[in-house]
């Protein structure tokens, strides 16, 4: 079992050197250990998108994630796979002009896809979108029923910071750009309202 320490490592580090080391390992376990919450729930996730096991494990300051690969069979596979539709949202306003106007048609246009049949799987928020799920955001309420539809929601975490908005998220996961473009390049259908 290998061991990969990526104590003082930034996003997207940790989960560039755990993609690293998936890809050599055929089956079995291995445990990465990271020094921040950040850094470890960016881990977490993009393990568990690949199919593995993840047991996360604190120790003091750091994190230690026992993550199992394993090798599903052909009968372990879903036969229908769900179209990964990704809504693109940089900035907290829809459309340039106005900014009252774009702040209304941007609340608009989150309360249509919670109203629609069909919701895309993933809304990733960058710039000024990050605004949306963070304290004091008039979408806060559509946002969170969306979440609770199985809508994943990612805010980019250089944006929090830049901000200053990365203790005030209400709603979703402060992401990495790592995982931002996987989910941009993995896509069926990409929207950018």
């Amino acid at each position: 079992m290998s061991e990969i320490d990526c104590r003082g490592k930034t996003c997207p580090q940790p989960v560039l050197m755990a993609k690293q080391a998936l890809e050599t390992l055929k089956e079995g376990e291995l445990i990465l250990i990271v020094d921040n919450p950040s850094s470890c729930d960016n881990v977490e996730r993009f393990v568990r998108s690949q199919g593995c096991l993840v047991d996360v494990e604190r120790r003091g300051q750091d994190f230690y994630l026992h993550i199992q690969k394993v090798k599903l069979s052909d009968e372990g596979k879903s036969s229908q796979k769900r179209e990964k539709v990704v809504v693109y949202i940089n900035s907290h306003l829809l459309g340039i002009g106005d900014e009252a106007l774009g702040s209304i048609l941007m609340r608009s246009f989150l309360k249509t896809l919670l109203d629609l049949e069909m919701k895309p799987s993933r809304l990733i928020l960058i710039n000024s979108g990050v605004r949306l799920a963070s304290e004091g955001s008039e979408v806060l309420e559509t946002l969170r029923a969306l979440s609770e539809e199985g809508v994943e929601i990612l805010s980019c975490g250089t944006c929090l910071d830049f901000y200053g908005l990365k203790e005030k998220v209400e709603v979703g996961v402060i992401s990495n750009m790592y995982e931002i473009a996987q989910s941009l390049l993995e896509a069926d259908r990409l929207i950018r309202p």
